[in-house]
Order: structure tokens, then sequence, then C-alpha cells
């Protein structure tokens, strides 16, 4: 399991589960394996940083100092 804060920041910008997986262009099942702090692709975790409206480099906030380490 890796924590992460796509679930704090995807409250914070007021988006439901859904709204967040169809901006990213992902299923809701990978958004909920996401918040469970699943592993999940580089790419994924790309999308998901722009769907909130976050660049590349704040990767570190959302989902941990870590994050290059993982998959």
């Amino acid at each position: 399991m890796y924590p992460n804060n796509v679930r704090k920041l995807r409250q914070e910008a007021m988006m439901s589960k859904a709204e967040l997986a169809r901006r990213a262009g992902v299923s809701p099942l990978t958004i909920n394996r996401v918040e469970a702090g699943c592993p999940c692709r580089m790419d994924t975790k790309r999308k998901i940083l722009e769907a909130l409206g976050l660049h590349p480099s704040q990767r570190g906030k959302v989902f941990g100092p870590d994050v290059d380490k993982q998959n």
C-alpha cells in the first residue's frame, strides 16, 4: 500500500470519484484503488495530477516523496 493525498485533494476540489475518473481518462475503479493506496502506473499518476489541475512536479504533494520508487 502507498498512502497518498488523492482523496483529500479530490474532495478539496469538490470533485466526485466519477468526475475525477472522467477527467483523468481512467475508470472509477482505478480511482478507488489509487485512493485506497494500491500501486498504479506512472502514466495513471500523471493523468490524475493533470485532472486535479496540478503540474507533474507536484507529484510528491499527491503521491508522497517516494513516488519515483513506486512502479
